[in-house]
């Protein structure tokens, strides 16, 4: 459980670079088990908790860094199986959200950021995040909420049946690990205005053979949808629990055009915290800080210098 020079996974993903606006120098926390977490560590001040999801890296959050890093302190750790961290088989890592949730508990025990955490959550980024959250609530002081989820899907969402293949059809699997389908997938129909080439190439680089995405399907397949899925329990949790966070300054940005997290997930954040500020985007999607981090990455720093702690 210490910091160590730059990993193996770090070093064979950055020489697939240079990442267009990614100059950072990623630090690497070795945990009990042996595997290795990519994560950043950019800037000095209140930390700000920047957390991805499937099937993105920190890569993501490059342009909220870049704006931040002179006046906060701005972690950004990259899951396990993902971005520049370890990429275990099944033997070595169990793929779950609980495992998720220990990974960023030990993390940022690690790194003694205080009790006025930031977190900013995206898609399951949010779940890993709130399931932190369920045992360090009092420290969560602020919350930056961009198309993601704290709680089981709505009742009025059907599941998509792109994730519903992966998640239940070994076809499924194939797709997403032998053709790269969901990663590629992502950087087309995630966004409204497509991704320059290099983007798209710094966004797949960790994902290039079917050992490297691993985590990009087991993600998929641990969808919770009812009572006895391995995450429901945590998920439950997290949505029960989602209303003690409506005192909390908040800042919701959306995408509309998002095919998973659409007006449904978003319905639901505005119900439980009525008291945020929300900046909603009819003409972007998924990916809501490409098509939009030009005019939505000073909106949420605007939020945080007016939200002090």
């Amino acid at each position: 459980m210490t910091a160590s020079p730059l990993s193996a996974e770090q070093a064979r993903v950055l020489a697939k670079g240079p990442f267009p606006d990614y100059p950072f120098t990623p630090k690497a926390f070795v945990h009990p088990n042996g595997l290795t977490q990519s994560y950043l560590d950019e800037g000095e001040g209140d930390p700000i908790v920047m957390l991805h999801g499937n099937p993105s890296w920190s890569y993501y959050w490059r342009h909220l860094v870049l704006a931040l890093r002179g006046d906060y302190r701005c972690i950004v750790p990259d899951h396990i199986g993902m971005g520049l961290s370890d990429k275990p088989a099944d033997k070595d890592y169990g793929y779950t959200l609980r495992n998720r949730v220990q990974d960023l508990d030990r993390l940022l025990d690690s790194l003694n950021l205080g009790d006025d955490i930031t977190l900013a959550v995206h898609d399951w980024g949010g779940m890993v995040g709130f399931g932190w959250a369920l045992k360090h609530a009092a420290r969560v002081k602020r919350l930056v909420i961009l198309n993601t989820a704290a709680f089981p899907l709505p009742a009025d969402k059907p599941l998509p049946w792109q994730l519903k293949l992966g998640r239940n059809w070994g076809l499924g699997e194939w797709l997403i690990r032998g053709a790269n389908a969901f990663a590629a997938g992502a950087t087309r129909d995630g966004v409204v205005s497509p991704m320059p080439d290099d983007v798209k190439r710094a966004f797949l680089a960790p994902y290039d053979s079917w050992a490297n995405r691993i985590s990009t399907v087991r993600f998929v397949q641990d969808i919770p949808l009812k009572d006895g899925d391995r995450a429901w329990d945590l998920v439950e949790e997290a949505g029960r629990r989602l209303p003690d966070f409506a005192n909390r300054p908040t800042f919701i940005g959306w995408g509309l055009r998002d095919f998973v997290f659409d007006h449904h997930f978003l319905k639901v954040f505005e119900a439980t915290l009525p008291r945020a500020e929300k900046q909603i985007y009819d003409d972007a999607g998924h990916y809501v800080l490409e098509d939009k981090h030009a005019v939505l990455v000073p909106r949420i720093r605007d939020f945080l210098d007016r939200n002090l702690l």
